[in-house]
Formats: C-alpha cells, sequence, structure tokens
C-alpha cells in the first residue's frame, strides 16, 4: 500500500477516472450526477459513439483482410535490351525419314478433298519434287519410312447431316469420328468450314507420323541454314553475328530462329529509339510446299517477346506478307504484381506444383502446355507431339494407342473450357514485360527498283528466283521511344494506413490519442485488481 494507492469503492475509482481521463464527454457523467436526464443522456451518446467507433473498425479490418490493391503507373526513361525477336518461314519442312508416310497422307487428303467436294487437286496441291524427298542413310535410325507404321483409314473425312440455321439456310459440318478404347463412347469432331475439318485431319495423322521419329534425332539439324532465309540482317547499323540466333524447328511453323534470346549481349542495348536503330531484315518468304495441308499461308511469323523465353507461336506474333517492307514499332510494359495475400503469382516458377517441361524461363503459356502434358501422359498413356515429353514417356501414335485421339480432344475441351485445374496450379508471373506492337507496310520491292535488288541478293546470297509472284519481304523492327510505361500493384490499405484509419475515427469520435487507450486498459486493470482485493477480503472475513 506504500507503493499502490487503491480505491475505496467502484464509484470513487470510476469518478476518479472520469475526471482526470483524456477522453471527451466522461466528465459529464460525474458533473451532472444531481440531474439523472443528462446523465442518462451523455451515457447514451457514449455507448452510441463506442458502437459507431467499433463498427467501423470492423468496416476497416474487413477492407484490410480482403487484401485489395491499387494500380499505380509510372514512367521510366534509360537505355534497355532489345528484347528477342523470332522469325519462322511458315514452311514446314517434309523430314527425310518419314517422306514416304508424308506421301500416302498427302494422297489420302486429296481422296478426302475429291469425295467432299469433288475436286482434283493432285496437280496443283500435292505435287511434290521428289528432289526434296531424300531419305539420309542413318545408321542409328535405320529406314522409318519402311517401318511397321500403317496411317489408319479409321478418321476418315465425312459430311455431317444438314441442319438449319435460325434464317432457314441448310447448313453442313464435316470431321471425322474418334472413339475410346471399347468403341462404345465416340463423338464426332466437327467443323462448320471444310477447310478447317481438313486442316485439324491432316495435323491429327501428321502428329502420328512425326512420333515415329526418335527423340534423340534433332529435326532443325536437317532443315536449312539462315542464309536461306535471312538474306541481310542488322542491328543499329551493324551486321549481325552467327551468335546473335539460336536456331529451332516448329512442327507447324517450320524453320525458326530467335535473336537476342538470352538479353546478355551488349552489342543488342538499344540506346537511341527509331528506325535506323533497330533490327532490319531481308527474308525469304517463298513456300517450297514442303507440306501445303499443314500451313497454308506464304510469308514470314514474328514473334516479339521476352529474353530466355519460349515463342509460343501458335498464340502470338503476326505474319509478314511477301512483297510487303513492313516497319514495326514496339512500346514496353512492366507489370509488376504483389502476390502472397493479395494475389497469386509466382516470381521463378519454383514454387509452382507443375514441373515445366521447357527449358527457358516460367511463363503462364508454358506451365499450361507442361500441366496438360503431364495430364495427358497420365490419362492418355503418351504424350501430344506438339508439346515436350515427360521422362519416361512417348509421343501418341495410334498404332500403339487407338483411342489416344478421343482421349486428347475430350481433354483439351476441358482445358478450354477451364474445368481442368491447370489454371488454377499455373499462375500469373509477378514481373513480367509486355510489347506493345504497331505496324506500318508498303509494298517492297517497288516496280522500279526490284531489278536491281533482286540482282544484288542473286550477287550476294545466291537469291534465285524463277516465280513472277513476290517471294522476299523486308521487316524493321525498332522502338518507338526508351520511355517504358510500369504497372504496379501496391495494397490500398496498409498496415501504417490502417493505423491512421483508426487513429483518425477514434479522435472523431472521442476527441482523443492513443494515450487515451492506454487510460482505458489502466481503468480494466483497476477494474480487475479491486475486484480480486474486495474478494480476498470477503474470503478473510467469512473464515475469521
Amino acid at each position: 500500500e506504500g507503493l499502490i494507492e487503491f480505491y475505496d469503492s467502484f464509484k470513487d475509482m470510476f469518478e476518479f477516472f472520469c475526471k482526470n481521463t483524456t477522453i471527451h464527454g466522461t466528465i459529464r457523467l460525474v458533473c451532472s450526477d444531481s440531474n439523472r436526464m443528462k446523465t442518462a443522456f451523455w451515457t447514451l451518446l457514449l455507448l452510441a459513439s463506442f458502437g459507431m467507433l467499433y463498427w467501423q473498425f470492423a468496416l476497416m479490418f474487413s477492407q484490410y483482410w480482403a487484401y485489395p490493391v491499387v494500380l499505380t503507373m509510372s514512367m521510366h526513361s534509360e537505355p534497355k535490351m532489345f528484347p528477342a525477336i523470332t522469325i519462322c518461314n511458315l514452311d514446314p519442312y517434309r523430314f527425310e525419314l518419314v517422306s514416304e508416310h508424308l506421301v500416302q497422307l498427302d494422297h489420302m487428303a486429296e481422296e478426302s478433298i475429291a469425295f467432299l467436294y469433288g475436286i482434283n487437286t493432285s496437280a496443283s496441291l500435292f505435287h511434290v519434287n521428289e528432289k526434296n524427298i531424300r531419305i539420309k542413310d542413318l545408321s542409328s535410325t535405320g529406314n522409318l519410312s519402311r517401318s511397321s507404321f500403317k496411317l489408319s483409314q479409321n478418321f476418315s473425312l465425312m459430311r455431317m447431316s444438314d441442319h438449319s440455321n435460325r434464317s432457314g439456310k441448310k447448313l453442313s459440318s464435316v470431321g471425322f469420328r474418334l472413339c475410346n478404347a471399347t468403341g462404345g463412347n465416340c463423338f464426332y469432331k466437327t467443323y462448320s468450314s471444310g477447310m478447317d475439318a481438313i486442316l485439324e485431319w491432316y495435323r491429327f495423322h501428321y502428329m502420328n507420323i512425326m512420333s515415329q521419329l526418335p527423340v534423340i534425332i534433332n529435326i532443325s539439324d536437317h532443315e536449312e541454314q539462315i542464309e536461306d532465309m535471312v538474306y541481310s540482317c542488322q542491328y543499329d547499323g551493324e551486321p549481325c553475328r552467327p551468335s546473335d540466333y539460336v536456331h529451332f524447328h516448329h512442327p507447324v511453323f517450320g524453320s525458326c530462329y530467335t535473336f537476342n534470346s538470352k538479353g546478355t549481349d551488349s552489342f543488342w542495348t538499344a540506346t537511341k529509339p527509331g528506325i535506323p536503330y533497330g533490327l532490319s531484315l531481308i527474308l525469304r518468304a517463298e513456300q517450297k510446299d514442303h507440306i501445303p495441308l499443314l500451313s497454308t499461308v506464304a510469308g514470314v511469323k514474328v514473334m516479339i517477346h521476352n529474353h530466355n523465353q519460349t515463342p509460343f507461336l501458335e498464340h502470338e506474333g503476326f505474319d509478314i506478307r511477301p512483297g510487303i517492307a513492313t516497319t514495326i514499332g514496339i512500346q514496353q510494359d512492366e507489370v509488376n504484381r504483389l502476390g502472397g495475400n493479395y494475389g497469386k503469382c509466382t516470381t521463378n516458377g519454383n514454387d509452382v506444383n507443375v514441373k515445366l517441361l521447357y527449358n527457358n524461363s516460367y511463363t503462364l503459356q508454358a506451365c499450361l502446355h507442361s500441366c496438360f502434358q503431364h495430364i495427358m501422359v497420365r490419362k492418355c498413356g503418351c504424350g501430344y507431339y506438339y508439346y515436350p515429353l515427360p521422362p519416361g514417356a512417348e509421343y501418341c501414335d495410334y498404332n500403339k494407342q487407338p483411342a489416344w485421339g478421343h482421349c486428347f480432344y475430350q481433354l483439351y475441351n476441358r482445358l478450354r473450357n477451364h474445368h481442368l485445374n491447370c489454371f488454377d496450379q499455373c499462375p500469373k508471373p509477378c514481373r513480367e514485360s509486355l510489347y506493345k506492337v504497331s505496324a506500318g507496310t508498303a509494298k517492297w520491292p517497288s516496280a522500279k527498283s526490284q531489278d536491281w535488288i533482286r540482282q544484288a541478293l542473286r550477287h550476294q546470297n545466291g537469291y534465285n528466283s524463277t516465280s513472277n509472284r513476290l517471294d522476299i519481304a523486308k521487316v524493321t523492327i525498332f522502338y518507338q521511344q526508351l520511355n517504358y510505361q510500369s504497372v504496379n500493384e501496391s495494397p490500398l490499405l496498409s498496415e501504417n494506413l490502417l493505423l491512421s484509419s483508426m487513429g483518425s475515427q477514434w479522435s472523431l469520435w472521442f476527441g482523443s490519442s492513443v494515450l487515451s487507450v492506454v487510460e482505458m486498459f489502466e481503468l480494466l486493470i483497476d477494474t480487475l485488481v479491486l475486484s480480486l482485493l474486495f474478494c480476498y477480503q470477503r474470503f478473510r472475513s467469512k473464515k475469521t
């Protein structure tokens, strides 16, 4: 009792608190104790203020625990690395080891088109230069064209029954039939356009043929060299070097080259914006008709993407028309996501449950493709030819897995309708760069300059054109400006802002501060201690 002064009663303690606290309005509870109406009024007013205060606190915490974000935009200007550029010749390669099977498939396609439309296309569409079909004598692989693989006749194209649309016009669809292993569950893969049906049917057979190639064979080693496709390459006025590109093969878009794929060479640093300081290419856009039903367009496929990123040309990119000079201006945007409680994203993909099948950096498309391939191997027993294989798996072949087409198309429809969990397992990158593209075109070469341009290409690059059609194209890719826009996510209600808002509400309803809160805790502790003392005194008095 020499150190702590105790109150004689709860009333004394409450009066002392009301007269000395910094909370506004409490003194009115004791200074007007002779007027019960005023005391009741101020009591109700203080209770209502407490209720409003904690209602506001509940709203703040519910908003804080929802973890909303706000987007902030900022502009930056600095020298930066030129993006990676991938070009493909849109000319799928007729690989020698399976060329005989491809010829058989061409004949099947010729018969199907004749059956559906009564058109004889053998002379114009399926004429193949026999000199281009050579089977190399590879002792390690043998002659795969004479293997036991047989093209299946169970997937013939057929015209479905006619039906009428809303206007009463009769429509028909074209497709082919797919069944499971027992044949009890079948469906028709149909298209309203016969062209789309023929292309999909051809690709389905093409994947089964290409699955015969051993995985150890690098198809890009058997294709043309870059000099056969790129007649001229300059960046920032300097000629490109052999180390500036990597070569790979795409099953549909043919021979592809990626410039500045790693983004580590200072040669590709962009110091100035404008056309003269960009990448200028003169490309061969001639189509040799290697596989005409696999690629029906002539030109060059171009995609602008980040470094160390797998280019998914079937989802992105644009086509360059032959006989045209195309200038492409790019503008970079950078997106930074918070992740954690504020959203689902990944920094480098290490925390994602899907094992990536691509050797490049993490992207959403790479994760989705890898996820689908893992499910495909688990459900169908084989892998989709257009995606890399997991260890120990093999590509689908309807000679070995007759029902893989039925399994694949059903799985793909589920993925497209977001019924597979791949979209849940594959978050977006927390940081990514996006490129806005604007393009302009002009006829190139002009009528008066095409003769000397072709002569110059013929002497320098061995260019030879016997066709009257234009088979070269010019592409210039450049930064429109070195300024780039950064879009950053930030918490809408951070811890500091939450505390500041709570303090504002407390000051609004009671005109007090943090010390007033300490005073309320002191009142609660005093009440608890005084209650224990009174209980102890009562216990001793009863015992005595």
